[in-house]
């Protein structure tokens, strides 16, 4: 691999964020197709390839948006419906502890003030939490689940095809943004999408062309330099 090489492939992987805005340029199903396949790839425990993915567009694209959306103005108008939509594994930690959860409050807030949003804006908050679930507008949703059956590590496997996914994305002049919130509601997604009652529901991608235009998506977040995360150790 040359150093022009090695460039392109830095740049895939540095420019990709997370887009909450996107416009309503349709993909060719075959570009999807591709990314796919590269995305595929990744490595997974004993070549397991634990992943199924789902390409939802078009009408049934829009019933998941309806649905979803719906579930979660409900949730939102009587609190304990909460109760029937629970995600199947803890993403987060029940207890917060430092630097994560300053790193989680910066990332919230910075988000909120860029759109203006402040403390106590509960209508703003719950109106922009619902873009989560119309895809920010993107004309694609990738869902991605795993076998019941298989350990902790397939979600490890999983991970690495679908950070696969985000960087073979943005090398075709796409863009994404990963998307957990949808975990809640995964008895309805699954039922949409026809899975068997042995998936699990892992995460979603939105995926189209950015927005130039909207303000959300100037958002990138800091991140902490290599000397903060990583030990050499050396004889």
């Amino acid at each position: 691999m040359n150093l022009e090489q090695v460039r392109l492939v830095d740049e895939a992987i540095t420019s990709r964020h997370s887009v909450r805005a996107f416009l309503n340029t349709p993909i060719e199903p075959e570009v999807i197709k591709d990314i796919l396949q590269v995305a595929s790839r990744a490595p997974s425990g004993t070549n397991t390839q634990p992943w199924k993915v789902y390409v939802v567009t078009g009408n049934k694209r829009n019933e998941m948006v309806e649905r979803v959306c719906a579930a979660q103005i409900e949730v939102l108008k009587n609190p304990e419906l909460a109760e029937q939509y629970k995600e199947t594994f803890a993403y987060y930690p029940e207890k917060w502890v430092s630097p994560f959860i300053d790193r989680r409050r910066e990332n919230g807030w910075g988000l909120y003030g860029l759109l203006e949003i402040k403390k106590g804006e509960k209508e703003k908050m719950a109106e922009q939490q619902l873009r989560n679930f119309k895809l920010f507008d993107a004309p694609a949703g990738l869902f991605f689940t795993v076998n019941k059956t298989m350990g902790i590590g397939s979600k490890m496997d999983i991970a690495m095809m679908i950070q696969n996914v985000m960087v073979a994305a943005k090398a075709r002049g796409l863009d994404t943004c990963p998307q957990a919130a949808w975990n809640h509601f995964h008895p309805i997604v699954l039922d949409i999408l026809g899975a068997s009652d042995d998936e699990e529901l892992v995460c979603a991608i939105a995926l189209g062309h950015a927005d130039p235009n909207h303000i959300v998506n100037t958002f990138i977040t800091p991140r902490e330099p290599v000397e903060n995360f990583t030990v050499f150790l050396d004889e």
